[in-house]
Parts: C-alpha cells; sequence; structure tokens
C-alpha cells in the first residue's frame, strides 16, 4: 500500500517525501519559480476541472459536493491507477492554504483505492455505462 502525504509547495522538501508530485493545475502565486519546487512531477492532469476549481472556491460549505464531483471526475484517470498508487510514498504538494483541498481527495482515493474503484463502478452503473 502506497504511503501518502500532503505537503504545500512552500514547505522544504525531506527525505521522506519519495515521490513529489504538483497536483494542481495553476502554478503557485507569488513569483514561485519553477526550478524553486523540487518535484518529480506536475500532474495537471488530475487536478481538479477548471470548472470544478471555480465553483468549490475553497467554501468548506460546499466541501463535500466538491469531494465527490472530484471523484467522480478521477474515476477517469489512468495516472492514479498506473502510476501513484502504485509508488512506495508518494507526497502531494498544493498550493492552498486550506486543508479541504484536491490533494486530501486524492490522498484518500489511493488510501482506500478499493472503496475508490467501488465508488467508479457505482457511478458508471447509474449514469447506464455498464
Amino acid at each position: 500500500m502506497v504511503r501518502v502525504m500532503v505537503k504545500r509547495v512552500y514547505d522544504a522538501p525531506s527525505e521522506e517525501d519519495g515521490y513529489r508530485v504538483f497536483v494542481e493545475r495553476l502554478w503557485p502565486r507569488g513569483g514561485m519559480k519553477k526550478d524553486a519546487l523540487r518535484m518529480d512531477l506536475w500532474a495537471k492532469s488530475i487536478a481538479p476541472s477548471d470548472a470544478l476549481r471555480r465553483w468549490y472556491s475553497h467554501d468548506p460549505a460546499r466541501w463535500d459536493e466538491f469531494r465527490k464531483r472530484y471523484r467522480e471526475e478521477l474515476c477517469h484517470s489512468k495516472e492514479l491507477e498506473g502510476g501513484l498508487r502504485r509508488m512506495d510514498t508518494v507526497t502531494l504538494l498544493v498550493a492552498s492554504r486550506s486543508e479541504l483541498n484536491g490533494a486530501v481527495v486524492i490522498k484518500g482515493i489511493l488510501e482506500n483505492w478499493e472503496e475508490f474503484r467501488s465508488f467508479c463502478r457505482e457511478n458508471a452503473r447509474r449514469a447506464g455505462l455498464q
């Protein structure tokens, strides 16, 4: 099972981080240079869609619905299944100050893979795709 941590991009890297993945669609504000962020991958493809990101806007009242919609988006991700979940240790990097962010959703998915796959199968069944 993969060990998953979440860190802000402004936190110092450590030896325990393993594979470091930036999981946001937009580059952090504040003038951070790309060579200043030690990362192994910028995984834009698993970041929340622009529409979902804008709708959520880090509003805690929308967290449960954001989490559900984002998990639905991630049901189609090849990057999660083929790559990240097969790592020993992954650190998901975010710029967000909020504790309620997309990396937390990804962490939950990677730590509870079978439950996530069941969620995806059930959504597909309800949508008539299976």
